[in-house]
């Protein structure tokens, strides 16, 4: 009773969070606002239950239990819904806009014939996911692999176990077990088995299953806003099919949820960046954006390097619009201040959670191997033979991507872009071109961090490059998709009106 009621508190704080920093709209008031909602929700529930549980013992509350976790978490999620309806109070219901009433012909149409087996597919593929992935959970109740059991759920139960001595298992005396990660899966853990009052390996194998599914419902949705169901269900089919996505969903790693909130903060900044186009566009979204980023900080070291490149993409670009040379693409004077009251909305949202990275690393975590070295450092960094070898397991690494058993879906959605009859001539909305420009960062910092590891080279690439594309997977099926420009429609004179509407660039 008391592990349903904290599943019921943790997806409704999520929800009440989710739903403060986004106020009532006429075109989010949907079933598909509300599948956004619900797949923000998990994840965000999750990552507000690891905080409460890793500050609760930062002040040094070590005799933890169910009950006073029970109060603590009521007190978390009164504050939220009291705030949703203060807010929500003050909120007003807009008239559909012009550009909003063009919502339907934004849409990426296919033929109703094939529109159908899309459908079919999708339905066969869902069901087929949640099936092996279940059957996966169950033959490995304890995680599939190293890091699930010697990471962690070990730092789960440090946290749940070790009492005043829970900063024992962040010691630097146990290496190989990382102890310098972010903790927001083991706290989220930790949090759950404290209602149990026992380590059941139930929940961080429902917790990983509920992470997986979803990033699918999040990719779904999202899609489903801004390009239709169609393109929705094509991004769902392949994130889905993806056999590498279903087994590490199921493995208890942290790549999946760390995929999870790279995915929210992308398709977040492109849905204020879509909406931008309206007098009033939600800037919640943006704190929700920058919540999500710095979950995913909180969630693996990687989360802080891609914090860190979508903030010198989003003020990259907005410099360089500042200063570039063809007057006509300079922003107004009004457009840029908003441009910059922006990234400082952003920046609010993640904060929250940095400050408490930053206590974490600071005061519990020891320094971080990658960087132990700095003789060592520059001495891979000047050898060009590191270069090639990188280089070559990144190119092998995207065609081997998956484990599908024939064609790589990475060929394949690239052969599905380039037959595709148009893509968007007018990809100027920031929201898109930064998370672009993240992505690309993110991929050189994984290649970067290859050039210093301290570890075998040959060894680390092998058994970490492919979660490592992994992590920006969903995000990069996002953004193919958003790519593909809708169709053109007709208007009631018969003249063709290209249904392509700016995204609000600067």
């Amino acid at each position: 009773m008391l592990l349903a009621l904290a599943a019921f508190l943790c997806i409704a704080s999520g929800f009440a969070l989710v739903s403060l920093s986004s106020p009532r709209r006429a075109r989010l008031a949907s079933d598909l606002d509300l599948l956004l909602r619900a797949s923000l929700s998990v994840g965000y529930g999750l990552g507000i239950f690891s905080v409460i549980f890793f500050l609760a013992r930062a002040v040094g509350v070590t005799n933890l239990g169910a009950s006073d976790l029970l109060l603590l978490d009521l007190l978390i999620f009164t504050l939220l819904l009291v705030s949703f309806f203060v807010i929500r109070t003050r909120a007003t219901n807009r008239l559909l806009s012009a550009r909003q009433r063009l919502e339907k012909e934004r849409k990426f149409d296919v033929p109703p014939g094939l529109h159908r087996s899309v459908t079919a597919a999708f339905v066969v593929d869902l069901c087929a996911s949640v099936y092996a992935a279940a059957m996966r959970s169950l033959a490995h109740p304890h995680g599939e692999g190293w890091d699930a059991f010697a990471i962690w759920n070990l730092h789960a139960r440090f946290l749940l176990l070790g009492s005043a001595h829970w900063r024992d298992g962040f010691s630097p005396l146990i290496p190989w077990s990382h102890p310098d990660y972010p903790l927001l899966l083991p706290a989220a853990i930790a949090h759950f088995w404290t209602y149990l009052g026992h380590d059941d390996p139930a929940v961080p194998a429902v917790i990983s299953l509920v992470f997986s599914f979803s990033t699918a419902g999040l990719l779904f949705s999202a899609l489903s806003i801004m390009r239709g169901r169609t393109a929705a269900m094509l991004g769902a089919i392949a994130l889905l099919t993806t056999p590498f996505f279903i087994e590490q969903g199921s493995s208890q790693y942290a790549d999946v949820p760390l995929s999870f909130f790279l995915l929210a903060t992308i398709a977040l900044l492109c849905l204020h960046d879509d909406d931008s186009a309206d007098p009033h566009p939600v800037s919640g979204l943006l704190v929700l954006a920058g919540l999500a980023a710095g979950f995913a900080a909180w969630t693996k070291n990687e989360g802080l390097l891609f914090l860190c490149a979508i903030l010198v993409a989003r003020i990259g670009i907005l410099l360089r619009t500042m200063f570039s040379h063809n007057p006509s693409q300079r922003p107004r004077r009004e457009r840029l201040h908003e441009n910059w009251i922006s990234v400082a909305t952003f920046l609010s949202g993640v904060a929250p959670v940095f400050l408490v990275i930053a206590w974490f690393k600071l005061s519990v975590a020891p320094p971080s191997e990658l960087f132990s070295n700095s003789a060592t450092r520059v001495h891979k960094l000047l050898d060009p033979t590191r270069y090639w070898v990188i280089l070559k397991w990144f190119v092998k690494g995207f065609f081997l991507f998956g484990h599908w058993l024939l064609l790589p879906g990475t060929l394949l959605l690239m052969a599905f872009y380039f037959a595709a009859p148009a893509k968007e001539h007018r990809k100027s909305g920031i929201g898109f071109r930064s998370s672009v420009l993240a992505l690309a960062l993110t991929l050189g910092g994984y290649f970067a961090i290859y050039l210093i590891t301290p570890y075998d080279l040959y060894w680390h690439l092998r058994f970490s490059l492919t979660r490592l594309f992994l992590q920006l997977w969903p995000s990069a099926i996002l953004l193919l998709f958003l790519s593909l420009a809708p169709r053109s429609h007709k208007d009631s004179s018969g003249c063709s009106q290209e249904s392509v509407i700016s995204t609000g660039a600067p």
